[in-house]
């Protein structure tokens, strides 16, 4: 999977700065723990830091080539599926490989094709290229945005890496947030494509490149969703979505190291073990597979709108079904308290509490058994999983459809920050820059009308939430995640499909169930959507509630002049957790994070 870094600076000589970039360079280590290298030219210096998986022998990075003349230099973070036909493609067209890496070909192609190469790909990926004959830099992130990449201008130059902390390992670079960063702390997915907290940071957005040269900075989208009519039939529509997935999971079996699958029990997660052990060669033996759950769970569960049932029993029925060598990473809620923290240093943001904590206790775990996991995140965003998609599809709002149980989103922040921040209004604001972008099918009414917007608010704000903590949590631990049901394929096909084909059969993602059904047990195949699993026991709880009240009596606390101190100490109090609607994560973890990250980071508020 890899971690990837780099300094353009016109004015500087960077060939004497290795330092600087070394240890940019080496903040992504936890992302690459294999390998590590640097190249430097006058202007530019490129970093990378290995997760190796295919070619484990040659793959090395940075990675040069030249071709007819032209010369290039690629760090690169991520999976190219297709680079086999690709290398056979540029074969025929006379390049010479000297690897068998999916790099050299992804570098390959840049030199053969120019920057129309990237249509080509099929994959994750998160890159940049340095031109040296044309003295260009490209930073390219992936259609759904798999990958992060940062990057932050300033005059007469440009730093980019895969997560904030590579730029903050260089001065020119300061931890600041405004209120436009505040929004998105204070939120949960809702953030702008491109938006990235810090002030002064921008993400690369999905599906888009950006060509940094000395006439400046030029953004250019190479890909979007497109909106035709669906003309298939109910009959034609299950199977084209099964022959997607079929070669989405194939594709994505190929590795030089040990690959299993994560399992939840759930619809998504099954079918990809499902397709993943029919599509597996007969020597690689048995599929791997992992689940989460947490001790005491029997008893301390408790169901709410988006954990309607434990996950245990139909995790043994797909693994009877399957045959699986399975795994069972079981948690000690208490011990998330004591993980939070790493999840801060993972995401360099404050993030979700114990929603981030147990997805990253569970990856390290299956870290310990396989490099590489195929995980489910996508199908409920592309097939209308979650329960607020029949909401929206019965009584439409004017909003977020997942913040339906929020009715006051200024009721923690402080008297002070309200003066300057309105949050019911910026997600006002937000909500309709977000519909504004809907690509409309004209003559499209009433409920498919609504539906495509939901599914753009999905795939463009909830759906990057999901794909940001999935990748952090697992980078932390050097684990790659890859995630079929994201194949931009299947995604461009799905994005057409109207909401009554993809309720097939009155329940959720009932096109999908229809698409795998022979391929799962009974139960599992109609088993409602259930979330992912998180701590419920009350010693963790209580752990919680007395480091929020250890924080509000501590008057050095930099968090404290940001919240509502009488409304968090009334949630410390009590005994309300979650509303147990769609509203966001508890908010006492949150607490907690929010002052560690201005503690740690030392980050500068500007109001």
């Amino acid at each position: 999977m890899c971690g990837i870094t780099g300094w353009l600076d016109w004015h500087r000589d960077l060939s004497v700065d290795a330092s600087t970039v070394r240890a940019m360079t080496e903040t992504m280590a936890c992302r690459g723990p294999d390998a590590g290298g640097v190249w430097l030219a006058r202007h530019v210096g490129l970093g990378h830091r290995r997760l190796a998986v295919i070619d484990l022998e040659n793959g090395t990075q940075p990675m040069r080539a030249t071709h007819d003349g032209a010369e290039a230099v690629v760090t690169f973070s991520g999976e190219i599926y297709n680079f086999r036909e690709l290398r056979a493609e540029l074969t025929a067209a006379g390049h010479a490989f000297r690897t068998r890496s999916d790099t050299e070909v992804l570098l390959r192609a840049y030199l053969h094709w120019g920057e129309e190469f990237v249509t080509r790909l099929n994959g994750m990926f998160a890159f940049a290229i340095w031109d040296v004959r044309t003295e260009t830099l490209l930073l390219v992130r992936d259609r759904l945005g798999i990958k992060p990449l940062y990057y932050a201008e300033y005059p007469g130059g440009v730093l980019f890496g895969s997560e904030p902390k590579a730029l903050l390992a260089n001065d020119l670079f300061v931890p600041e947030v405004d209120v436009d960063g505040l929004v998105d702390v204070f939120s949960v997915a809702a953030k702008r494509p491109g938006d990235a907290v810090f002030r002064g940071l921008r993400e690369v957005r999905p599906g888009w490149i950006v060509r940094v040269d000395r006439t400046g900075t030029h953004h250019r989208r190479y890909w979007q969703l497109e909106s035709r009519p669906h003309t298939d039939s109910p009959e034609q529509t299950v199977r084209t979505v099964r022959e997607l997935l079929e070669d989405a999971v194939t594709r994505q079996l190929v590795a030089d190291v040990p690959l299993g699958a994560l399992l939840s029990g759930g619809l998504d997660s099954s079918a990809l073990c499902a397709l993943a052990a029919a599509g597996r060669s007969a020597e690689h033996g048995k599929l791997s597979t992992y689940s989460v759950d947490f001790a005491g769970s029997e008893t301390d569960f408790k169901a709410d709108a988006l954990h309607v049932s434990r996950d245990a029993p139909y995790v043994a029925a797909v693994v009877d079904h399957l045959s699986t060598d399975h795994t069972s990473v079981v948690l000690d809620a208490p011990d998330l308290l004591g993980n939070l923290e790493a999840t801060l240093t993972a995401r360099d943001i404050p993030g979700v509490g114990d929603l981030d904590v147990s997805l990253y206790l569970l990856f390290r775990e299956v870290r310990r058994h396989t490099t590489v996991a195929l995980s489910g995140e996508g199908a409920d965003d592309f097939f209308g999983g979650y329960p607020w998609f029949l909401a929206e599809a019965n009584r439409p709002t004017e909003n977020f459809p997942w913040s339906a149980g929020i009715t006051n989103r200024n009721a923690m922040l402080s008297a002070d920050l309200r003066a300057h921040l309105d949050l019911d209004a910026a997600m006002a604001e937000r909500y309709a820059e977000a519909v504004a972008e809907v690509p409309r099918l004209p003559g499209e009414t009433g409920v498919d009308r609504r539906m495509r917007e939901v599914f753009y608010l999905q795939i463009t704000r909830f759906l990057p939430f999901l794909l940001d903590r999935k990748d952090r949590m697992s980078m932390r631990v050097g684990l790659e995640v890859r995630v079929p049901f994201c194949d931009h394929r299947l995604v461009e096909y799905l994005w057409n499909v109207p909401w009554s084909l993809k309720r097939m059969g009155g329940q959720e993602k009932g096109l999908l169930r229809e698409a795998v059904a022979d391929l799962l047990p009974a139960q599992v195949l109609r088993r409602p959507k259930s979330g992912f699993p998180f701590g419920q026991s009350p010693e963790y709880l209580t752990a919680i509630r007395n480091a929020v009240r250890d924080m509000l009596g501590d008057p050095s606390s930099p968090a404290r002049p940001l919240l509502n101190e009488r409304a968090l100490r009334e949630l410390v109090d009590s005994d309300a957790w979650s509303s147990g609607t769609f509203s966001p994560p508890p908010w006492l973890p949150r607490a907690l994070l929010l002052d560690a990250w201005l503690r740690r980071y030392r980050v500068r508020v500007r109001w």
